[in-house]
């Protein structure tokens, strides 16, 4: 085949540092503007972004040259400067992410579960979700080492 065919949809989520509630749900529409901008930079687009005061979820199609943590990267210390200068004020990402690969038959799913964070999250803390999200996906995990 003369040509590499390739689409991964990732679903990315990360908190903000010691889960503080820093990202105000007012800023999430210029939030996704510059998260437009800055994955098409890149080469990869964005399905969709949701998230609460102290996490996100970001549904985006992969770029095929490059890797999740390459992508992952590049998202937290941007969007971490941008937090800082939209609100002079300090911003920090937790360390780690749980990135999740999704079907092609299953992003409309994971879109609606995106959009619907602040009613989902009047029930569940986001620890337990993302403790769901590990059983769901069959990952080993160290407690110790998940949260920072």
């Amino acid at each position: 085949m003369p040509q590499s065919l390739v689409k991964n949809n990732i679903h990315l989520v990360f908190s903000t540092k010691s889960r503080q509630n820093t990202i105000r749900i007012e800023d999430y529409d210029d939030f996704r503007a510059y998260l437009i901008g800055l994955l098409s930079e890149y080469g990869c687009y964005l399905l969709e972004l949701g998230g609460t005061e102290n996490h996100v979820h970001i549904l985006f199609v992969l770029n095929k040259k490059l890797s999740v943590s390459e992508v992952v990267g590049k998202i937290k210390s941007n969007t971490s400067r941008w937090f800082h200068r939209r609100h002079n004020m300090a911003f920090a990402w937790q360390e780690g992410y749980g990135a999740f690969s999704v079907s092609q038959s299953k992003v409309d799913l994971v879109k609606t579960y995106i959009q619907n964070q602040k009613e989902h999250h009047r029930l569940k803390k986001f620890e337990e979700e993302f403790r769901e999200f590990l059983k769901a996906y069959d990952i080993d995990w160290d407690e110790r080492y998940v949260w920072d």
